[in-house]
């Protein structure tokens, strides 16, 4: 077993204003600019790959897919690892190999080979997301998680901005391969720094690693309804929300009229994540966990059913909500994910992880086969319809976390509670 953050023998979490908290949330707001600009790479140029390579909008969205999908299947084994050799030294072998993995991608000769070299960038990628949590959940104090949470969620928006930002920017200037490259540098050098700022773990004891008992470790985390609950709003929002981005350039295209590098432009509404994950941090202290979460759902469902109207204003409107709304849920999902599971922490934000980003590939991939069949209102009404049940699962974890304020119960607990 883990051993716990409380344990008296470990030293105290970092606090804010010291020097080394002012380090760790650094680089992990660089991990997440590195890692997410590398994922989500080629999604702004879904309709240039499209055109180019001769292909359709479901083949093309699968350059984004295969990455998530690899990295669902990894983020699982990266986090056992990190048990046995530390998730510092997790987290700077995957920033590293899959950003420097990036600069091979422009030189990709055809659709298949790019989509390989994406699925195996998901494999590099998996180390981060798979322990950046923990990282923070086991070296930080309680009382300031919160908020350097946020700042890694917000470091996530901002690295898929950029990740779709610039290579749609370059689109105006040269070919889709040169914009890659310029992306891929970018994410490489967020990389390096975050390898040069990440502090030495001092609240980490390895321990041998028996896959039985981590097996054992994740199912279990199924048994406590507040965690489960937790890993269905991640496989259900993100699968919508990578839907959503997926195929929104295409309608921006067909129907509004808009060029592939405007279209780009759109992606700047990531920086509604980016102030609402790190806003994210202080509603919860104010007005708790379950409260933010029910909100952030319902507004990302009215956000959704906004893209289906024909008025472009409105349309944009929506997907700001929808997106702020979405980084505001998930940063306050997978900050009580490493409340709530005291033990084999490790376990149980990796699970959440591998939620994550199953529902962004298989969700993701289904819903290019609905975007085929579909006109754009259809498509959204089934996405809306996808998203309800993360209403319900939100309003369920409020009930539950104000009876336990009500009784005088802690608002977490161990792992099978």
């Amino acid at each position: 077993m883990s051993v716990s953050p409380t344990t008296p023998s470990l030293p105290a979490g970092l606090r804010r204003g010291e020097r080394d908290y002012r380090r760790a949330v650094l680089a992990m707001l660089a991990a997440g600019l590195a890692i997410f600009n590398t994922l989500y790479a080629t999604q702004a140029l879904l309709p240039i790959l499209v055109e180019d390579l001769d292909i359709t909008p479901t083949e093309a969205a699968l350059t984004v897919s295969a990455a998530t999908g690899m990295l669902a299947v990894c983020v699982v084994p990266a986090s056992i690892l990190s048990e046995k050799f530390g998730r510092g030294r997790v987290l700077i072998v995957s920033a590293v190999a899959a950003t420097l993995l990036g600069l091979l991608l422009p030189l990709a000769q055809d659709a298949a080979m790019l989509i390989a070299l994406r699925a195996l960038q998901g494999v590099m990628i998996a180390g981060v997301p798979a322990v950046a949590m923990t990282w923070l959940s086991e070296e930080l104090h309680p009382d300031d998680l919160g908020r350097a949470m946020g700042v890694y969620i917000a470091g996530n928006t901002v690295g898929g901005l950029t990740g779709r930002l610039i290579p749609a920017g370059l689109l105006e200037f040269t070919h889709w391969r040169w914009a890659l490259l310029v992306s891929g540098l970018v994410a490489l050098a967020c990389a390096v720094v975050m390898v040069v700022l990440l502090p030495r773990q001092r609240r980490f004891t390895p321990r041998r690693l028996h896959l039985r008992d981590e097996l054992t470790a994740m199912v279990g985390h199924w048994r406590n309804p507040r965690l489960a609950g937790l890993f269905l709003t991640a496989f259900i929002g993100m699968g919508v929300f990578v839907s959503l981005y997926n195929f929104f350039g295409f309608r921006m295209i067909d129907h509004f009229g808009l060029s592939p590098a405007l279209v780009g432009v759109v992606f700047l509404m990531y920086l509604s994540g980016t102030w609402s994950s790190t806003r994210a941090g202080a509603l919860t202290e104010r007005y708790g966990r379950g409260r933010v979460l029910l909100t952030g759902a319902a507004l990302m469902l009215l956000g959704l059913a906004a893209t289906a109207v024909g008025w472009l204003p409105l349309v944009l409107a929506g997907l700001f909500v929808f997106t702020a709304a979405f980084f505001a849920m998930h940063s306050t999902a997978s900050g009580w994910i490493g409340l709530i599971a005291t033990d084999h922490r490790a376990e149980a934000s990796s699970m959440y992880l591998f939620c994550y980003y199953v529902g962004s590939s298989v969700l993701g991939a289904l819903a290019g086969v609905i975007f085929a069949l579909l006109p754009w209102g259809g498509f959204v009404l089934v996405l809306v319809v996808a998203l309800a049940p993360v209403i319900g699962i939100g309003a369920l974890l409020a009930r539950r976390e104000e009876a336990d304020a009500g009784d005088g119960a802690p608002a977490v607990g161990g792992a099978g509670g």
